[in-house]
């Protein structure tokens, strides 16, 4: 068996770096721009003695903010996968990946930059889907250079590496935009998460070599998304779908909290917006942290008991979020805690997907991570957001709707065979 290539993974880890910076900024600022000025938020902190941020914003109420901050990512359910699936069958003088890096980045960049500088709602709802439509076209061809360069015995510890990069670009987008915020306002954490982005797609662009792959069989030209669904549905071993079911529940938990965090923090703790973005850095230090360590656990253990502690410390973290934090430093040390057990369960779903796939289509499998990852996106925000508009615009709520799906993908991940993602057992032609 060849030793792991550590320089060659920390290249394309500066792929996901590039992905990760511009989603921290997004969630944790475009919330509050949307929200800012809602009426009674500010009833709640004069009640509580704190004082107002001074934010200009679009005073929505938090389900339609939630709601139009899954916008993006409806595009994402059907240009993702598309995307993945595509670039399995993309082959020119730029490779398979990197012709879709080259594309959608700049796209992605120019839009991230105008949202902060649109004055009406329509304006940042253009910016914001336009983001995203260049982010999609990218993120599954990146994300696939997991499965085209490392063979699956390696992939929880490559992902662990390939994730400590995009924790990397997640601290320094929130330490850095929450800095910029402070002293430059609004448009400065994007400018700089957009140039930083650019930056770092270039060098993997620059670093990484892609293999020249076995292409497809002429029949298989077409397949879809629709047709990797069949196949793992119809597949007599039940794990490829309970793997879905999984994400599309820990993902529905994960993006309700990454949204509704910030609010949180700034309307119910009464924190600025960027004192929020550098506590949120917190989160995303711990996973840098964990990154590794969690993909050489599974790695010796195997990545279904890997997760199902990850998920379990989850579901007691956000519990004791909902019921105990009231102020900065339990926030903080539940930020910390929480980054480490999601390390768990991040780093090892994608190379579970894989273990059920085909590696031939190591993109399209890729598109079924984010057919139920970016699903999650979508229906997770919406129904927090309905719950904490039902519960009187108390943020705190999102922490036991977070608690109740983790709960549901432990038991959908309890039901995955034993020796799927077990520790140094899977062939190539699984």
């Amino acid at each position: 068996m060849p030793p792991f290539n550590w320089k060659r993974t920390f290249i394309v880890g500066f792929g996901f770096l590039g992905i990760s910076i511009i989603w921290p900024i997004f969630n944790n600022f475009v919330p509050i721009f949307l929200q800012a000025g809602n009426p009674e938020y500010n009833r709640q902190l004069l009640e509580a003695g704190r004082e107002i941020p001074k934010v200009a914003g679009f005073a929505l109420s938090p389900a339609i903010a939630f709601f139009i901050m899954t916008w993006d990512n409806i595009i994402n359910v059907f240009v993702q996968p598309w995307a993945g699936e595509r670039s399995d069958r993309t082959w020119n003088r730029f490779g398979r990946r990197k012709p879709w890096i080259l594309i959608g980045a700049p796209i992605a960049a120019l839009a991230f930059i105008m949202v902060p500088l649109a004055n009406t709602l329509l304006a940042i709802m253009a910016f914001i889907l336009i983001t995203n439509l260049g982010m999609a076209l990218f993120r599954s061809p990146t994300v696939a250079w997991l499965g085209d360069l490392f063979p699956s015995h390696d992939r929880s510890k490559a992902n662990g590496v390939i994730n400590l990069m995009g924790g990397v670009g997640a601290a320094i987008a929130l330490f850095g935009g929450g800095i910029l915020f402070e002293r430059f306002g609004r448009p400065a954490p994007f400018v700089f998460g957009s140039l930083l982005m650019l930056l770092a797609l270039a060098v993997a662009l620059k670093g990484v070599k892609e293999p020249e792959q076995a292409g497809l069989d002429k029949e298989d030209v077409g397949a879809g998304v629709l047709n990797n669904l069949r196949t793992v549905w119809r597949n007599p071993d039940r794990s490829g779908v309970f793997i879905l079911l999984a994400i599309l529940f820990w993902f529905m938990a994960f993006n309700a909290v990454e949204t509704g965090l910030s609010s949180f923090a700034v309307f119910s703790l009464g924190m600025s917006p960027g004192r929020a973005s550098l506590y949120t850095t917190l989160f995303a230090a711990t996973l840098i942290l964990f990154a590794i360590p969690s993909g050489l656990l599974a790695t010796r253990i195997g990545r279904r008991p890997t997760i199902l502690i990850g998920l379990t410390a989850l579901v007691v973290l956000f519990l004791v979020g909902y019921l105990l934090v009231r102020s900065e430093l339990p926030f903080a040390l539940l930020l910390v805690l929480a980054g480490a057990a999601w390390a768990l369960v991040n780093i090892n779903s994608l190379p579970m997907v894989y273990d059920v796939g085909d590696e031939r289509r190591i993109g399209a499998f890729t598109g079924l991570y984010y057919v139920s990852s970016q699903i999650a996106a979508v229906a997770g925000p919406t129904l927090a957001g309905v719950l904490v508009d039902l519960a009187g615009s108390q943020p705190r709520v999102t922490f036991l709707f977070a608690a109740f799906f983790m709960a549901l993908a432990w038991v959908a991940m309890s039901r995955v065979r034993a020796h799927v993602g077990a520790p140094q057992t899977l062939s190539a032609s699984q």
